[in-house]
């Protein structure tokens, strides 16, 4: 028989998705080296119409033309070797899927090379983790329309569906689907940096044990904040480790690694002129979080010798509003430069559709993307989702609670630099006037860099 879907990779990741996809009606075949995940994927598969190889040739063989052949495995390298493994083994038409978390040069690098061998190629972020990938996640897809449309089926069943819409849609051309999967963990990187701040200060400001931090963080999942993000912090505030029966969140060493995806957002941001504040902060956090030794070392040798009393008074209510706030602004600046992006790479980018499959499956799911999806609809061409009056309103009714938690942390020496970032944001984008005149003048000063005047047009340079 011939198979509808093959899939390459059968790590945790690979093997739920491919059973998430043969649940759902299509016969699949796995590929692996590993004869035991190829008996795992069987095992757990047993009830579904799939099947596993360790053979190239057979795996190509199996599948119906036009094949569409998915590729999850470990990004760079790894999917270039895949790709000129099969490329002998393929007809004109075929398709391949990268799943992965590649990135977007990569990308668009593969798209043009197969396009020279008259192979399809789609590049598709996917958000969710194992257990997305198993049950439904948000899917990313960019490339070739044509070459989607062969996949859509599969790919809309698979999804995690909000209101029965899946959690899917064609984005763009090339690299599209990648660039918008890295500024997902771009958002990804802020939204947590925000919640582990607000952790922080619920533990140290307001003196919060774990327990209370879980009723907490419960009672913001029924409101505003209700998202994936929140709903599984509230969790991990109740687990206890089983070797010491402590609470496992005061066992876990804080050190937070990271893979790559939000640098690269940062990056990019750069290279694209945007402001990103909020995830170049979190990434920044992440980095500093990792010299544990030097970071104890500062803390004996810049020790408070005196308790301090602030000057001002803080609710736990401040703190939900300025977690509110944190979230739309990391979301605005992702959008932002996925705008920018957009109109860089002519990828033709629907912002509503963005935030419509971002509601479900995936890390950054949240109920507040509904808002941001009913802003673009109103107005497609909105330059930033502040400009959205509903927005606005939102901002308005928690700004206040945001600058008065940032007063709060300055004084008492808790770190928030993502909620800072925030607030820095907000101010400078909402500033008519910024005192760069003043870094023109000194940059004419010292290197005659010319400048623009405000009462008429052209470039000036002034003898100092």
């Amino acid at each position: 028989m011939k198979f509808d879907f093959g899939l390459v990779g059968l790590g945790v990741m690979g093997r739920n998705f491919i059973l998430n996809v043969a649940e759902n009606g299509f016969s699949s075949i796995g590929l692996s080296s590993s004869e035991e995940k190829i008996k795992l994927l069987k095992e757990e598969g047993k009830n579904f119409d799939i099947d596993g190889t360790q053979s190239d040739i057979v795996f190509i063989d199996s599948l119906s033309t036009p094949r569409k052949i998915m590729l999850l495995v470990p990004a760079g390298n790894p999917v270039d070797s895949m790709i000129d493994r099969f490329l002998p083994l393929l007809d004109h038409g075929d398709i391949i899927i990268d799943g992965g978390n590649s990135y977007f040069d990569d990308t668009e690098r593969r798209f043009k090379y197969l396009e020279s061998k008259k192979i399809n190629f789609l590049g598709v972020g996917v958000s969710g983790g194992s257990k997305g990938a198993r049950y439904g996640p948000s899917i990313m897809p960019g490339g070739n329309k044509e070459s989607y449309l062969k996949i859509k089926s599969i790919f809309e069943s698979v999804a995690a569906k909000v209101d029965n819409v899946p959690c899917v849609a064609y984005l763009g051309k090339s690299s599209s689907g990648h660039y918008v999967k890295m500024i997902h963990n771009g958002i990804e990187y802020a939204m947590m940096q925000l919640i582990s701040e607000s952790y922080d200060l619920l533990r140290r400001g307001f003196k919060k044990d774990n327990d209370e931090i879980q009723k907490i963080f419960s009672k913001w999942n029924d409101g505003i904040l209700n998202s994936y993000l929140i709903e599984i912090t509230k969790d991990i505030f109740s687990k206890k480790d089983m070797e010491t029966d402590n609470y496992m969140i005061d066992v876990i060493l804080d050190k937070a690694k990271q893979k790559g995806t939000g640098k690269w957002t940062s990056q990019n941001a750069m290279d694209l002129g945007i402001n990103v504040q909020t995830i170049d902060s979190a990434v920044s956090m992440r980095i500093i979080s990792s010299f544990k030794d030097q970071r104890i070392k500062a803390e004996n040798l810049y020790k408070t010798q005196n308790h301090k009393t602030s000057s001002i008074n803080i609710t736990v209510e401040d703190v939900e509003k300025s977690l509110i706030f944190g979230f739309i602004v990391c979301f605005a600046q992702g959008l932002s430069q996925l705008q920018s992006a957009s109109n860089e790479k002519s990828y033709n980018l629907n912002y509503s559709e963005i935030c419509k499959i971002w509601r479900g499956g995936c890390i950054i799911r949240a109920k507040m993307l509904q808002d941001f999806m009913n802003a673009f609809n109103l107005n497609a061409e909105l330059e930033n989702l502040l400009f959205d009056l509903n927005i606005k309103e939102i901002i308005n009714s928690n700004i206040e609670s945001a600058r008065k938690i940032s007063i709060y942390s300055i004084e008492n020496e808790i770190p928030l630099s993502g909620l800072l970032s925030s607030i820095s944001y907000f101010d400078s984008f909402k500033s008519g006037n910024l005192p760069m005149n003043l870094v023109q003048a000194q940059r004419d000063c010292f290197g005659e860099h010319t400048f623009e005047r405000i009462d008429k047009k052209g470039t000036y340079h002034f003898e100092w």
